[in-house]
């Protein structure tokens, strides 16, 4: 193998610049034409972000304020997104070889049917308040106190293939509450309401003022419908290290450790921690923050704060790189704050590949698939290869 460790950061949600498809992909009844995450932010914001312009970024795409390197000492490129998707799972699956070609279930705009409802009310004893399309801390403060008066389940959507369910942690227990999170995710696997996740939402707190959700969040997700590049790493024996929301994307499988965060912040401390201990394989992190906090609710100071924060990160994390360690930072899609709605956008998204082996780089072809990112990591270890990318390895020398 060439690469002994290949590190792979998703920076979530930060495209680079709507792909050529983004006709087919809507946001409030508009089309994904003209949506650019990072190019917006740096149009409206004073972006600082020495060490990733230092990295390439600014030769990816024009960005005001990040110049792009005269001399690369990285290979960067941009990704295209062939699945049928703009969401996390899928642009999860497919960067390690699995495509979707019917996307998930979403209900932003109608909430679950009544079917549904009645279905879950039945079967947990439990009534449903909500059934929206909601922030989960806007819906707690308005459903919490008639929650901690009635144990009734908050239920609520975003314009992500997800069923989410506040429940505060004195008035249903934790246990309690994965019960009933296990209950939606089985009735939500009939076809047509069939959603890429369901999701636990505890919260604690006395009342709207002071609610606060828990770190006991969990995910029921679907579990890949065929290997992927994990899989194959894992059955060579190989260290697959998830971190961050990468094990409940993938339900667990192929997946060998891993480990939970609480921010992008601790998302960063933990894949540098593990920068510093001897294994062989990948490490897969997710880091949310950008999507969940700034994306979807149009914050561009925070979201940019963001960009700035992982950029002060990321030194930490390069000093304990050796000759063979490769890093990858990419994202899965974009969800521009500038843009129409609060759903994610059809957007290219960034590849940045850094090794203290390389002595030179350069900008490499667009690449036609976020699989491409599996492919190439199952090809330096040597093992069998997912049905879908090509191998960029021959590429970065």
């Amino acid at each position: 193998m060439r690469f002994k460790r290949i590190f792979v950061i998703v920076m979530d949600s930060v495209g680079i610049g709507y792909q050529h498809d983004a006709d087919k992909f809507f946001n409030a009844g508009h089309n994904d034409i003209g949506s650019n995450t990072l190019g917006h932010i740096a149009e409206r914001y004073d972006l600082k972000v020495p060490n990733l312009e230092r990295l390439g970024l600014g030769n990816i795409a024009p960005l005001r304020g990040v110049k792009p390197q005269e001399k690369l000492s990285t290979f960067v490129t941009k990704m295209e997104e062939a699945s049928n998707g703009k969401d996390t799972m899928t642009g999860h699956w497919e960067m390690m070889g699995l495509y979707i070609t019917t996307p998930f279930q979403t209900f932003t705009d109608t909430g679950f049917p009544k079917e549904l409802i009645d279905l879950l009310e039945a079967r947990t004893g439990r009534k449903v308040v909500g059934n929206i399309s909601a922030s989960g801390t806007e819906i707690i403060k308005d459903f919490g106190e008639h929650h901690m008066k009635t144990g009734d389940l908050i239920v609520y959507t975003s314009a992500d293939s997800v069923l989410q369910i506040a429940m505060h942690e004195e008035v249903i227990p934790i246990e309690e509450q994965y019960r009933i999170c296990e209950i939606a995710r089985d009735i939500t696997m009939k076809p047509e309401w069939k959603v890429g996740r369901v999701i636990a939402r505890p919260f604690l707190g006395t009342n709207k003022d002071d609610f606060k959700r828990t770190s006991n969040r969990h995910d029921y997700a679907l579990k890949p419908s065929d290997k992927t590049a994990l899989n194959f790493l894992d059955e060579k024996g190989l260290d697959v290290i998830a971190l961050g929301k990468i094990n409940d994307i993938f339900d667990g499988y192929g997946i060998n450790k891993y480990a939970k965060t609480v921010s992008n912040d601790d998302g960063m401390l933990k894949i540098t921690e593990w920068s510093k201990t001897d294994f062989t394989g990948l490490v897969f992190l997710n880091l949310v923050d950008f999507d969940a906090l700034y994306g979807h609710r149009r914050d561009v100071e925070g979201y940019a704060k963001a960009i700035e924060a992982f950029d002060s990160q990321l030194p930490d994390l390069l000093k304990n790189l050796k000759a063979d360690d490769l890093l990858m930072i990419t994202a899965d899609h974009g969800n521009d704050p500038t843009f129409y709605g609060t759903d994610h956008t059809r957007e290219h998204v960034p590849l940045i590949l850094y090794s203290p082996q390389f002595k030179e780089g350069k900008l490499i072809d667009v690449r036609k698939t976020f699989a491409d990112i599996g492919q190439t990591i199952a090809d330096n270890f040597g093992t069998e290869l997912p049905k879908h990318g090509k191998s960029f390895l021959d590429k970065i020398k």
